[in-house]
């Protein structure tokens, strides 16, 4: 019976039917210490969504850009406390799949696990897009061929062992703090002393100076939040580590507090630098505006090192879209949702079959730069905002659901509850709405929407295909 299907008359709750234990259930080792889990949370919102994105956005609202960013981070921390407080009810590495489970339904979880997996497929093309776009800053050669090679690469790095790839994301994700960071007091150096081809007119009134502060007026601001979201997809990625955490009880609260400060530093704080020294006018869609303010400040060497610094950025987030496919396909697997060949574990703890199989379909990514080099951003962007939300929202509702019981006393109380719930998740749900009608009312983003539906309908065919080969199996039980 799952949590969905619990009564207010009961007076005790047994343990969920598809409840993992952490390492010792999964199989996974627990080798993933604080340092790892503090700097893979950080640098998972920081990637191409504003490395990259933002010039896009940028165009889109002006300045005003950053007041969008602002909002949707408050709504992401809602979203995240929504997620702490169930990761320290039962801290698992199926995560949101495993919650949808148990709080929503057996279909729900089916449904969240395939949906995050493709979350993740996506994306890791997304970045491998933005990575083969990123080389041509250097060299002449066609993007497929960049894109090609770097998924081949980062296939392999993730074969080799959970704690490799750990140490890997910290390296990268500390290469992009340390980059903006050094941007942010670049920019500040030039604001009080005046230096570079910027220093002359660098002023924090050129966020409201050329054409106001909502130059495209307010509309023009609504248009960019698919892509503002996007830009902090991943920051979810944390509750994936929990299975492999040391110590969960203590290492993911702390990683998922960091969340308000992480915007306000990385994304609001590095954009109002960058559009206080160059007018927003500058930018355009396609080009990095870290990239593009360098050039514009005549740093030209910045420009080069800000390059190679985005680049690891996108390396890095398909790094971890490899590392969570193969997870998520394995949970799945565990639970009777998914081809059993999903399950086995290398002798490093690494889900060979799952992330083989992730990584192959990634190279669609080779071929949508080939097809399509100049729009397969925006395409591919589209579809992974709709994705990524989906596990969101499907935190949101569990959160609710989860709490309810709690306050009822059928469950126990989570160590790390979310302030303001039960508000705060609705406000968060009602955020995530109006994302999702501002894609549809744009006809660039319009196609992820028309896509969804689609995907939608294959998990419904597939959920009762697999149901009626196996109609004893409690993974696909009626609720």
């Amino acid at each position: 019976m799952t949590s969905a299907q619990l009564g207010e008359g009961q007076e005790e709750r047994k343990a969920p039917e598809f409840a993992d234990t952490g390492a010792a259930g999964e199989g996974y080792r627990r080798t993933l210490g604080a340092r790892q889990i503090q700097m893979i949370a950080i640098g998972g919102a920081i990637g191409t969504g504003l490395f990259l994105g933002a010039g896009r956005a940028i165009a889109q609202a002006g300045p005003s850009l950053v007041l969008a960013y602002a909002v949707a981070g408050l709504v992401i921390f809602f979203i995240m406390r929504a997620l702490g407080e169930l990761l320290m009810y039962r801290p698992v590495s199926g995560s949101f799949s495993a919650y949808a489970r148990e709080f929503v339904g057996p279909f729900a979880g089916f449904a969240t696990g395939w949906t995050y997996w493709l979350f993740w497929v996506v994306t890791g093309i997304t970045e491998v897009t933005a990575a083969a776009q990123y080389m041509t800053y250097w060299f002449a050669a066609p993007q497929w061929l960049s894109a090609l090679v770097f998924t081949v690469v980062l296939y392999g790095a993730n074969l080799i062992s959970v704690k490799l790839f750990a140490e890997m994301e910290f390296w990268f994700s500390m290469v992009k703090v340390t980059a903006i960071v050094g941007m942010i007091l670049i920019c500040a150096g030039i604001l009080t002393l005046g230096f570079s081809d910027a220093g002359d007119t660098a002023s924090v009134t050129r966020l409201w100076a050329d054409g106001g502060f909502f130059p495209h007026g307010v509309a023009g601001t609504l248009t960019t939040l698919q892509i503002v979201m996007f830009a902090f997809l991943a920051v979810e990625l944390v509750g994936v580590t929990a299975g492999e955490s040391k110590d969960p009880a203590t290492v993911l609260p702390r990683a998922i507090n960091t969340v308000p400060w992480r915007i306000a530093v990385f994304y609001v704080g590095a954009l109002v630098m960058i559009l206080s020294v160059v007018p927003w006018t500058t930018f355009s869609p396609g080009v990095s505006p870290f990239v593009e303010a360098f050039r514009t400040m005549g740093l030209g060497l910045g420009a080069g090192i800000v390059n190679f610094v985005v680049l690891t950025a996108a390396l890095s987030s398909c790094n971890s879209g490899m590392y969570s496919t193969g997870r998520m396909l394995r949970d799945l697997a565990r639970n009777g949702q998914g081809p059993r060949g999903f399950i086995r574990l290398t002798r490093g703890g690494t889900p060979l079959a799952g992330t083989t199989f992730s990584a192959a379909l990634m190279l669609v990514g080779v071929w949508i730069n080939y097809r399509w080099p100049g729009d397969a951003f925006t395409y591919v962007v589209s579809f992974a905002t709709v994705s990524g939300m989906w596990a969101w929202i499907m935190i949101l509702v569990c959160q609710l659901r989860y709490r309810r019981l709690a306050d009822r006393a059928l469950l126990p109380r989570s160590s790390f509850r979310a302030p303001g719930a039960p508000y705060t998740s609705l406000f968060a749900l009602a955020f995530l709405a109006v994302v999702v009608v501002m894609m549809g009312l744009d006809a660039e983003t319009r196609i992820a929407l028309y896509c969804a539906p689609v995907w939608a309908a294959l998990l419904g065919v597939s959920y009762r295909v697999l149901r009626a080969r196996d109609p004893a199996n409690r993974a696909f039980a009626k609720g």
